[in-house]
């Protein structure tokens, strides 16, 4: 029942932006029109994972990124969010740091447990690996939005606290980023000392490992 809620929820926003893509196109605002087909394919990625690399994302995966890439780049960009909520921009870099922290931290834990990959990082590592990943991934779209502001005119880096330049905006936005890493992080680590079963990230990280068994077939010693 909570599996077929995420995938209408899901839906639900692919088909509010295909709405948009076509009310873009009937407006001949084009180049919303491409970024919103744009936003629609990257919605197709936990798709083209399960179907290519036979990779399965749980439905609480999929719809917390496809919830944020919807929030972001669509009501963010497109539909002028950042510009009319203050606090919209501070709200999706806390969550990307979400996000990204779970990225990160089932990354290196597949890594960990991969059969053909003989290593045993320990749950420190592993936690403050998803943490620099989430920091190190949040100054890398930082970086974009600068340079997509000095080359392509757009006005990514936002107006904070009187600073024209975009500066108090980036660091706003570093802080937050490093604060929702810490948070993934801490709870990560906990999963992996415990193996419990007390916290949303605990659980999502145990529905990922049992529904991609092939991932965690560690190496059988000779």
């Amino acid at each position: 029942m909570e599996q077929t809620t995420h995938r209408r929820i899901t839906i639900v926003l692919q088909a509010i932006l295909f709405a948009g893509a076509v009310a873009a196109v009937w407006e001949q605002q084009w180049l919303n029109a491409v970024v919103t087909v744009g936003i629609m394919v990257i919605t197709m990625v936990p798709l083209f994972l399960k179907k290519g690399l036979h990779v399965f994302i749980p439905p609480e995966f999929e719809l917390l990124a496809i919830g944020f890439i919807f929030a972001s780049l669509f009501l963010g960009e497109v539909r002028g969010y950042y510009a009319r909520f203050w606090w919209w921009d501070i709200a999706l870099h806390t969550a990307s740091g979400f996000l990204l922290g779970i990225v990160g931290f089932l990354l290196v834990h597949v890594l960990n447990e991969m059969k053909e990959i003989d290593i045993h990082m320990k749950p420190g590592f592993v936690a403050f690996f998803a943490f620099l990943f989430a920091v190190g991934m949040g100054a890398i779209w930082e970086i974009f939005e600068f340079g997509a502001d000095h080359f392509l005119g757009t006005t990514m880096q936002k107006e904070m606290l009187g600073d024209p330049s975009g500066l108090t905006d980036t660091m706003f936005d570093l802080i937050v980023d490093t604060l929702g890493a810490l948070i993934i992080s801490v709870l990560g680590y906990g999963y992996l000392k415990t193996s419990g079963n007390t916290s949303f990230l605990e659980r999502w990280i145990r529905a990922f490992i049992d529904s991609n068994p092939q991932l965690f077939r560690r190496r059988q010693k000779p």
